[in-house]
């Protein structure tokens, strides 16, 4: 139940996690209800049908910081502690890290530790569901499993728990990501990374102190498609920025990079990210940056690749996205042209995924 959703989703879902629950039990099936709340205007009916002193799951995983997101602490807290109020349950099954401030026999699962992050483990015995569950085979005819999924409202946005489906307030997570806010009216100047040395940058800061639009000196060594210089502008619609496709000017005519009302200000972000800063921690890191726009440079066993949101080549895709060799001779032979995050992990780099090696690659620089 996400606060975005109308008010006519919530209670829907909040429905039919109701009367689920109350299928199951009626077929013999021990129940524990997970809980989920929206903001006050939902507390008149997202408690209805549990039990009193019954044994409740909530999940602290979306309102928690996480990446580049704050927490969500104060929403969460005002529903747990109504929720104790209304259910007074016996215990709290809770997915991910309690808050300090959470009141009630706690049982914690640490949801980190149950994720696929750890397949790679040494040894790892990976479930015997496994196959049926990545979808490898078909379940068993006659099989009772039930895999339970969420309610996605977009293709580039991770949904967990409850509170905002985009998590908390966007912050910046590395320091590089600073020069997304500032002085309204300043131009931040700052330096990215890259294997032959990286590229300088301008960051011009619109009214409310966000980024607006970012110019980058460089064409990225793809000159087919970039120029050198060219622009992203950068939306905050969804209250994180998103940088667009690059805005190119292959005849010279580069217009000047001025800051709104020709306002002076400058401040300079010092430094770049270190190489670990860059990694990619997990593959939906990796899905999070291309889907907010990021250019990559990456390089795995002394090969380097980019990977470019580009201007749609698909008329039905919002834009496509490159990957490709660099520094190679015939650049076009390794170029691969994806419509989703997803195809690009499908990339073969020497017989591998790249999905298999994305948290192993050397990242020299991510925009993003």
């Amino acid at each position: 139940m996400y606060t975005e959703m109308a008010p006519v989703m919530q209670l829907y879902n909040t429905f039919r996690n109701k009367w689920c629950g109350a299928y199951y039990a009626s077929k013999g099936i021990r129940v524990i209800p997970s809980v989920s709340w929206g903001n006050e205007n939902t507390f008149e009916f997202c408690f209805d049908g549990i039990e009193k002193g019954s044994t409740v799951a909530v999940s602290t995983y979306m309102v928690s910081e996480h990446g580049c997101r704050k927490d969500q602490k104060e929403f969460f807290l005002k529903g747990y502690n109504e929720m104790l109020r209304r259910i007074e349950p016996e215990r709290i099954i809770c997915y991910n890290d309690p808050f300090p401030e959470m009141q009630g026999n706690i049982v914690f699962v640490d949801y980190d530790l149950s994720s696929w992050r750890h397949m790679n483990d040494d040894p790892y015995v990976p479930s015997k569901y496994a196959k049926y569950i990545c979808g490898e085979e078909s379940w068993p005819v006659g099989c009772d499993i039930i895999v339970k999924t969420g309610h996605v409202i977009r293709d580039d946005v991770f949904v967990k728990g409850m509170g905002s489906a985009y998590g908390g307030e966007w912050k910046p997570a590395k320091k590089d990501d600073e020069r997304f806010l500032g002085k309204p009216g300043a131009v931040n100047k700052s330096r990215a990374g890259g294997k032959r040395g990286g590229y300088d940058r301008e960051t011009k800061i619109g009214e409310e102190g966000k980024a607006s639009k970012e110019r980058h000196y460089t064409d990225h060594d793809n000159p087919t498609k970039h120029s050198d210089p060219h622009d992203h502008k950068i939306d905050w619609s969804n209250g994180f920025p998103k940088l667009s496709p690059p805005i190119n000017y292959p005849n010279g005519n580069v217009p000047e990079f001025k800051s709104f009302k020709e306002m002076k200000f400058m401040s300079e972000i010092i430094g770049i990210n270190s190489l670990e800063e860059n990694r990619f921690k997990t593959i939906s890191d990796f899905k999070w940056c291309l889907n907010r726009g990021g250019e990559i440079e990456f390089e795995y066993k002394e090969r380097v690749f980019g990977i470019f949101p580009l201007q749609k080549r698909n008329p039905e895709s919002e834009y496509q996205i490159l990957i490709c060799e660099k520094f190679v001779d015939d650049q076009k032979e390794t170029e691969k042209w994806c419509d989703t995050a997803d195809e690009v992990l499908e990339y073969m780099i020497d017989g591998v995924r790249l999905r298999d090696v994305i948290t192993e690659v050397i990242v020299w620089d991510r925009t993003i």
